[in-house]
């Protein structure tokens, strides 16, 4: 159900959503086993997975300087024909050099989340898809549709395993109706975006804005250094990482990951609701940060568990907390600029995220492969604590002119 006073258009943007993040989740958990099958070693799976994050953050770049001008609803059909086209080329070929151009070439995903231009276009529109008292609830939805809708394709990742034990597929060949579907799915966002009206776009007519105020553009730049940093730390275990660190640590199959990871992006689904009540309560920023530090030590004790079990109870917990900073996250960067800013404030905040990205996943590969399985999880949830506490320090005293207008409210009923 809609916020009230939400258009038509929030229904396609979390429709789209859905679409995509239904592929990208069952992509994540099995694209590391799946190039391991392939005969890829752990270095060159990271290489790959470095290859997707920066293809995403080139193209929220474009999409940040030409999505206003070319029009939002054009760029995004363009950007999920790019999808479709990456969904064929792994549907056809299992060329190392040629898989590599496949991440370079669609707005794909390893980490079962989004970072490229779809996530900064459409927080821009969804922004202006209601009034602003519906904001928080909006992005609560918006990021509840697509976790449940990952926590969907997290459990069907497991299908090539039933193919191949079931009508006898050779393992190669019972990944290719995933990626017969990520190519069809491509096309069914491109339709969609083109569904959208003309209110999505720049709200003020002939007004395109890529240069900000210098109180935005403070505000942006410090936000995006911070956001990096947290990104740069996710990187070091990412999902398709993860999926494979279970996968050498303890043995698992597809057909274990997959129940694994749809259990995990459903706790997350069902945290959000929770994140938007705290945020109205306590505010954006209090949320962000009370919510993630214990989900980063949470994250730091998973490498530690003995047996796979506790180590999937750590899991679990850590999932129930890690992502409650998301919609909040969203709906304050959108709160504190203003709307002609939005999808530049958000194009940057994300590349920002997509950048620093680039980096840690191969560092991940290397580690698993020559140091230690247990690194990339001490080196990731550490940074984000660093991360959480320079976010409260920083930006505890910018309050979005609606949670102030709240604390005045609840002031006087006092």
């Amino acid at each position: 159900m809609l916020p009230s006073g939400s258009s038509g258009d929030a229904k396609l943007i979390f429709t789209s959503r859905a679409i995509r993040m239904f592929c990208y989740s069952y992509l994540s958990v099995m694209l590391g086993v799946y190039l391991k099958d392939v005969g890829l070693d752990s270095f060159f799976i990271g290489v790959i997975v470095t290859a997707i994050v920066g293809s995403g953050a080139a193209a929220t770049l474009v999409g940040t300087i030409y999505a206003d001008r070319i029009g939002r609803r054009r760029f995004l059909a363009i950007c999920a024909a790019l999808l479709a086209l990456s969904g064929a080329l792994f549907l056809v070929t299992t060329e190392p050099l040629l898989l590599l151009v496949a991440a370079l070439t669609g707005s794909l995903s390893a980490s079962g989340g989004e970072a490229g231009p779809f996530l900064s276009i459409e927080q821009a529109m969804l922004a202006q898809t209601g009034p602003d008292r519906s904001r928080n609830q909006l992005f609560g939805h918006y990021n509840t549709v697509g976790t449940t809708a990952a926590a969907a394709g997290a459990l069907v990742s497991g299908l090539p395993d039933i193919l191949l034990n079931t009508i006898g597929l050779d393992r190669l060949a019972s990944y290719r109706p995933m990626y017969a579907f990520l190519m069809l799915a491509g096309l069914a966002v491109m339709f969609t975006s083109l569904r959208l009206s003309a209110s999505i776009e720049v709200p003020r007519a002939g007004v395109i804005r890529h240069t900000m105020t210098p109180r935005t553009r403070g505000i942006i730049t410090k936000l995006s250094l911070l956001f990096g940093l947290d990104s740069l730390a996710g990187g070091f275990v990412i999902g398709s990482l993860l999926s494979l660190w279970f996968n050498l640590k303890f043995g698992v199959p597809l057909g274990f990951l997959g129940p694994l990871f749809f259990m995990g992006n459903l706790l997350s689904a069902l945290s959000f609701a929770a994140a938007v009540r705290l945020a109205d309560r306590f505010g954006l920023i209090n949320t962000m940060v009370f919510t993630h530090i214990p989900s980063n030590i949470l994250l730091m004790c998973i490498p530690l568990a003995p047996n796979l079990w506790l180590g999937v109870a750590l899991f679990m917990a850590r999932q129930l907390l890690s992502q409650m900073d998301v919609p909040t996250r969203q709906s304050y960067t959108m709160a504190v600029v203003a709307p002609e800013e939005r999808t530049a404030a958000a194009g940057i905040t994300t590349m920002s995220r997509s950048i620093a990205l680039i980096f840690s996943p191969a560092l991940s590969g290397y580690a698993l492969q020559y140091v230690s399985l247990a690194l990339p999880f001490l080196i990731g949830g550490g940074l984000k604590i660093i991360y959480d506490i320079s976010l409260f320090f920083v930006f505890r005293g910018i309050k979005p002119q609606d949670e102030l207008d709240s604390i005045k409210e609840r002031g006087r009923e006092r």
